[in-house]
């Protein structure tokens, strides 16, 4: 007889998948074609559903609590591996064949941060398609001149075109969450900027939004404030503009035409 599984971590989390409908929705667009990354497979619920349908599963799970129960879930299954390891200090490049989709039920502390380590550095990673908590999903998703809409949706916007998919019942989870979440998918931009204007680009962005409530200009360094009205009304905007005014798009543009070395 077998043992029960071990209960979901709360400090890791987990919020394990245990509804196929659910799962088939998550995997959507899938084929095998496709080298997945998983990242909190848990149980391997979502897993087992990824490895009957893509060419390789690569999983990466913390909890080693969990590993028995993951790797008899794909047991009778080719193409997965499992790599024990923390998402946000696991060093990605190792993964071979590397991977060009995300596809995964996130846990709920690492989400955020998970999703733009992985857009800034995971190249491969063509599109990203996971589930997060709805308020999450809003934040990334956000548009501008609302109030989710700050530091984070512009840097995620600056590098994917981000779509929330589907809103998803705290009932298909074990332990159920307080709240709802949401399946948001990705799609890598093709983009011009270079590494370090990126960079600069994220100074800029972390800065013009580190006081909502002050002028955008006002929320830069001196040295470079008498440049930005002039460069703010070539975009269309005036002097007191905020931050949460501007587009992804205006950033770049800002940093672009003005000398951002600070």
């Amino acid at each position: 007889m077998s043992s029960p599984p071990n209960p979901p971590k709360k400090r890791l989390g987990q919020h394990f998948l245990k509804d196929p409908n659910t799962a088939r929705i998550v995997a959507a667009g899938v084929t095998e074609d496709d080298v997945v990354l998983e990242v909190g497979p848990g149980r391997g619920f979502l897993t087992a559903v990824l490895a009957r349908r893509a060419r390789l599963v690569h999983a990466v799970e913390l909890d080693p609590d969990v590993l028995p129960a993951l790797r008899e879930a794909v047991r009778d299954l080719d193409h997965v591996a499992v790599h024990e390891g923390d998402a946000l200090r696991f060093d990605y490049g190792v993964l071979e064949p590397a991977p060009n989709k995300l596809v995964a039920n996130l846990p709920y502390n690492i989400a955020s941060r998970l999703i733009l380590r992985l857009l800034e550095e995971g190249r491969s990673l063509a599109s990203l398609r996971f589930m997060v908590q709805l308020e999450v999903a809003r934040r990334m998703a956000a548009s501008r001149g609302t109030k989710d809409y700050a530091t984070y949706a512009v840097l995620v916007q600056l590098l994917a075109e981000v779509r929330i998919e589907h809103k998803v019942s705290p009932d298909v989870f074990d332990p159920p969450p307080r709240v709802y979440s949401a399946i948001v998918s990705m799609e890598r931009r093709r983009s011009n900027l270079k590494p370090d204007e990126y960079r600069g680009v994220k100074k800029l962005v972390l800065a013009a939004f580190s006081s909502r409530r002050k002028r955008l200009v006002n929320n830069l360094p001196e040295q470079v404030r008498g440049e930005t009205p002039r460069v703010l009304n070539s975009l269309g905007y005036g002097p007191d503009a905020r931050a949460e005014e501007l587009s992804p798009e205006d950033f770049v543009a800002l940093y672009q035409a003005g000398a951002w070395a600070f």
